[in-house]
């Protein structure tokens, strides 16, 4: 009898993402005691068993490692779904729609993600990182809220609703901190949500 399972990763993929998890928590331990100036990509390769190539068969640099940065991609059903103009036709309930499904799959396991804030916090040369690799994404969203509007190139209020899809993200993520970084963050999302909804009024 044939029966509707979910497709399990083969044993190649579940290598090369414990390696990965390996390598981002030899980053954060190093960092930890070292400080990210005098840690270098041969001594996170040292504690994980690996070679220097194989380190950057998954990061471009040990600040990534640190920072767990990753590819984020939107589900191409939930985005098309917004570009139709949905769910709702509001755009606050749809971008928070739209953050709902970037958040289910992102790219930093939310458990590490609570260290990499509180190492951010110490190492600014991290957080020029961070926000950098967000920025690498604005364009993809920019152009995916411009299809939203039926327009070619994306304009000032584009920029606009991207903006508030960056905010939407950055505050969940922060009560979710506040909260003592328990459950799913998108649980946070709605209180967001509210919380732009009354300064609207």
């Amino acid at each position: 009898m044939i029966t509707d399972q979910p497709c399990l990763p083969g044993l190649r993929e579940r290598k090369k993402a414990a390696r990965r998890e390996a390598l981002i928590s030899a980053s954060h331990e190093l960092v930890a005691e070292h400080g990210l100036d005098h840690v270098t990509v041969e001594m996170i390769c040292e504690r994980v068993g690996v070679s220097s190539r194989t380190f950057f068969n998954y990061f471009e640099s040990k600040v990534d490692a640190v920072l767990a940065i990753g590819p984020w991609e939107l589900d191409d059903a939930a985005a098309a779904v917004f570009v139709g103009g949905g769910p709702t036709g509001n755009d606050l309930d749809d971008c928070a729609f739209l953050v709902t499904q970037l958040l289910a799959d992102p790219p930093i396991a939310h458990e590490r993600l609570h260290t990499i804030m509180e190492l951010a916090r110490r190492e600014p040369g991290l957080i020029a990182r961070q926000m950098a690799w967000f920025e690498d994404h604005r364009t993809t969203m920019e152009r995916l809220v411009a299809r939203r509007a039926g327009v070619a190139d994306p304009g000032p209020r584009d920029a606009l609703t991207h903006e508030l899809l960056g905010l939407l993200v950055r505050s969940t993520y922060r009560h979710w901190e506040a909260g003592g970084c328990a459950g799913d963050p998108a649980q946070h999302l709605p209180v967001v949500v509210e919380h732009l909804r009354s300064l609207a009024r």
